[in-house]
């Protein structure tokens, strides 16, 4: 059988397959959310993945970083995972930038079709909303601590990260910790979205909270801030 074929099978894909195949996807971070978000696009043929992370392999990493092993500790992530995903799908290609994004090199996901926030750098993620709301990109917003997460699509015409930060949860998983099952989850979810978009269906445009130890799924409206600088300032 064909590797994509339980996805042709689907009527929410099917025909629609080759679009995934021709679509180009931005990464920023590669840990929790960036390993699952990382291995579940190469696994349903997005051929075209763009990684970005400036961190190393930690022991406390193995606990929810799905791509790494022992014998990678103290190694490149974007690297180590630009090898392993290409074990996973030979035909994935990967440009992999060992870098902490910026203002100054976000132009290094210009090229991409969308962008997927895995990174729990908080300076990172206002960076990616202010460029892609500029450029009117589409990304999805995702984060885990605790047993929950967030996530959601955000679309140019839509409210922006700055319009409902205040919503969710700003704490990192390096100081309260995190559930393994609960990244697990979240990356689906975001990559679920992901898949819509790309295969250029209806996408939610909801803020979706999950808590997995309850466990508890609810769907919050969220509306533009009118006093959101971001919006503010693309429409002027």
């Amino acid at each position: 059988m064909h590797r994509y074929s339980p996805q042709f099978l689907l009527a929410e894909i099917a025909e629609r397959q080759e679009l995934l195949l021709n679509s180009t996807v931005a990464i920023v971070g590669m840990g929790a959310l960036g390993t699952h978000c990382s291995e579940l696009l190469a696994r349903a043929g997005v051929e075209n993945l763009i990684l970005i992370d400036n961190d190393a392999v930690e022991e406390s990493n193995l606990q929810r970083q799905t791509l790494f092993t022992e014998e990678d500790l103290n190694k490149n992530k974007v690297e180590v995972a630009k090898d392993k995903l290409k074990k996973i799908n030979s035909g994935v290609k990967i440009i992999a930038h060992k870098t902490l994004l910026t203002e100054e090199n976000v132009e290094l996901f210009e090229n991409s079709d969308l962008v997927l926030d895995c990174t729990d750098n908080l300076d990172a993620r206002f960076v990616i909303n202010k460029y892609c709301k500029n450029s009117n990109k589409t990304w999805i917003y995702s984060s885990a601590v605790k047993t929950s997460g967030y996530v959601m699509a955000i679309l140019p015409e839509g409210p922006c990260l700055e319009c409902f930060l205040q919503q969710a949860n700003l704490d990192s998983s390096c100081t309260i910790g995190v559930l393994n099952t609960i990244v697990s989850s979240i990356s689906s979810l975001a990559v679920t979205l992901a898949i819509k978009i790309l295969t250029k269906q209806e996408t939610p445009k909801d803020l979706y909270y999950y808590n997995i130890w309850k466990p508890e799924l609810r769907k919050l409206v969220v509306n533009k801030n009118i006093n959101c600088k971001v919006c503010v300032q693309k429409n002027e």
